[in-house]
């Protein structure tokens, strides 16, 4: 392996499609923005939720259209109107834009149920942002269900662990060059611009010689310190592997329910309580590691890599 393959797409299902072919059924499906606002009562449908629910939280949420990547913004009181944002080219929507649009939907969703149905306004909210990481994940699986594009087969479903997994060991190391950063700017609070710069590079160089190298071979990659959140979104990259972690506690839950929708819907009213105490009250065991592990030597184990 080479180092850019810790962007390595090739486990999802995605791969018997091409790039252009995606991209061609999605533009026709949503040529404008308004085109996927109105479908998204059927695309929560077909997420589980009722066709009454589905209408109430498509009717809170307001699709704009995105200069640059997705966005998702939850209202601040119960009047307000949740608004995704994802990039919608002339030509229509591509597949890319459509898999954020799924992602922030997934927000949005989360941020109607934990707004609105919230006993008490000051818990708002999910525990923090891996939390509602985590949820959008659940979405984002779907994509392509939702295009009517992907059964549920054991090897498909054993591919998209795999590909969470390597997402997560991917983000993992980019989470910890973040922190590592703001540790280093704590200890040196008069650094100029460059020596921030230098700084990052070498604990790029030092996070992937000691967990990356093992697998890859190669020493002194910089790739973990390319990211913009770092800096400008103040530790956020963290939530992104501890978002994978719980989503896949979340999946497995809605998994023994068999159903997405109504289970999101219990696990979004909780509230803005304590981490651990939110995922019990979810999933019956607290924040771990453990199911994504679980998952994938289960799906080493179906797809026959030792």
């Amino acid at each position: 392996m080479e180092p850019f393959d810790i962007w390595y797409s090739g486990f999802r299902p995605t791969s018997k499609y091409s790039e252009a072919e995606l991209d061609e059924i999605v533009a026709k499906r949503y040529p404008t923005p308004e085109a996927y606002q109105k479908d998204i009562p059927n695309l929560l449908m077909k997420l589980g939720f009722s066709a009454e629910r589905a209408r109430q939280v498509a009717g809170n949420i307001v699709v704009d259209p995105a200069r640059g990547s997705g966005h998702a913004m939850g209202g601040e009181m119960r009047s307000a109107k949740a608004h995704l944002r994802t990039r919608v080219e002339k030509t229509g929507m591509n597949y890319k834009a459509f898999n954020i649009a799924v992602h922030e939907m997934g927000h949005n969703v989360e941020q109607t149920f934990s707004l609105n149905d919230i006993d008490h306004t000051l818990l708002k909210g999910v525990p923090n942002t891996a939390f509602t990481e985590a949820l959008a994940f659940v979405f984002q699986g779907q994509d392509l269900a939702l295009l009517g594009l992907s059964a549920s087969d054991p090897k498909s479903e054993a591919l998209k662990t795999l590909n969470d997994f390597w997402a997560t060991f991917e983000i993992a190391g980019v989470a910890l060059v973040d922190m590592a950063v703001w540790h280093w700017m704590y200890d040196h609070p008069q650094a100029t611009p460059k020596q921030l710069n230098d700084a990052t590079v070498q604990i790029s160089k030092d996070i992937w010689n000691r967990y990356y190298t093992p697998v890859f071979h190669k020493n002194d990659v910089v790739l973990l310190g390319i990211y913009s959140h770092m800096i400008d979104s103040f530790l956020y990259l963290p939530d992104y592997p501890i978002g994978h972690m719980i989503a896949h506690q979340i999946e497995e839950q809605m998994k023994k329910a068999g159903n997405i929708g109504s289970e999101f819907e219990r696990m979004a009213k909780m509230g803005d309580v304590t981490p651990d105490l939110w995922m019990e009250n979810a999933t019956g065991r607290p924040v771990g590691s453990e199911a994504l592990l679980e998952a994938t030597q289960r799906a080493l184990a179906a797809v026959n890599i030792p």
